[in-house]
Order: structure tokens, then sequence, then C-alpha cells
């Protein structure tokens, strides 16, 4: 097995990355943050404008979000490694592209194997298809646990899409409620309604 690569290392050869046109306008890399030794990486889509402006993965409104689903699961930030696909922000928040996905997931690969979790938790479709190597969408995957490899993998909606369609934010619960009783924790109980 090949050596793991530290952390930052990793960080400072993605801040040298000049692959695709994506570093040319960023404000800052957005690598990821958390615990090393997580049990549980979130992988997400590509930074957004808050992230770029404070170098750190779900910092908005989808962090905010994020922070109370990991709660749920009885989780805090400071317990899993958060990245995301694309390390540098895509301009007006479009989607990732396929050449920009390409140059950027070595990057996510490496973390992964340095961090070497138990579960994947993918947020949304374009890290739950580069993850599974699927072109099924989210919303036929979410809440499901899936195999890559070693890791268990369990998509769910992005935090952001529940912010833009509230339906989707009872799944989005329930969801890391799931997690929460797959990885043996005690997770916050359902309120009634």
């Amino acid at each position: 097995m090949a050596e793991r690569i530290p952390l930052e290392t990793l960080r400072l050869q993605a801040e040298e990355c000049r692959a695709c046109p994506l570093c040319e306008g960023r404000t800052n890399l957005v690598f990821g943050t958390g615990s090393e030794t997580a049990r549980v990486l979130i992988v997400g889509e590509a930074p957004g404008k808050n992230e770029d402006l404070q170098g750190e993965p779900f910092v908005g409104a989808a962090g905010k979000n994020l922070n109370a689903l990991l709660a749920l699961a009885g989780l805090t930030r400071e317990e899993v490694y958060i990245a995301n696909v694309l390390k540098c922000r895509p301009p007006g928040n479009r989607d990732p592209q396929a050449d920009e996905i390409q140059a950027c997931t070595p990057f996510l690969r490496e973390q992964t194997r340095t961090i070497n979790p138990e579960f994947i938790v993918t947020l949304g479709n374009f890290s739950t298809k580069f993850i599974l190597k699927t072109d099924r969408g989210i919303t036929g995957l979410h809440g499901q646990l899936q195999q890559a490899g070693k890791f268990k993998v369990f998509p769910v909606y992005h935090p952001a899409a529940a912010i833009y369609d509230r339906t989707k934010q009872a799944a989005l619960e329930e969801d890391f409620r799931t997690l929460g009783r797959l990885l043996g924790n005690d997770p916050a109980p359902a309120e009634e309604a």
C-alpha cells in the first residue's frame, strides 16, 4: 500500500494547482476541514461565495443547516472531515464541469486515502455520482447505504437544496438520523408534529 500523504502536504499541493482555470478566480483555496482521523468524510460539490472568502467549506446558510443535521446524527463538525469535489469556486456558483472534476478529484482521492473514513457521506448529485461512479441521481439514492470499494457511502441531498426546496429538509433530517444509527450513535429523536 502506498504511503498516505499528510493533509497539510496535500493542501500545499492544491494551493499550487493550476490544472484548470478555476484557480484564476479564487480568493482562497477551500481544501477541507475537520478531524484527520474522522470516521465520517462529508463530500460536497464545490465552494460557494462565503466558502471562497473564508477558505473553509460549508460556512454559509448551507453550513448552518449541515451543522444542525450533523447534530441529528450525534456528530459535530470537529468529529468529521468536510471536503468538496472541487477546491475552487466555480464562477457564479455554476455546476462543476467535467474537466474541472477530472483535474481536482485526485486531491479528494488522496484526502480520502489519508483520512481513511468508515463512511463517506455524499451531499447532492455531483459528489454522489463521482464517488459511486453512477449516473443515478440523488433523489433515487438518498438515504440508502451503498458500497464503493472498502467505503460505506451514504448519499443525502445537499443541505443547500433544502434551503431552496423546503420539502427536502424532512428527508435530510431523517437521512442524518439514519446515519447516526448506522454509526451506533444515539441520534436526536424526531420532533413530534
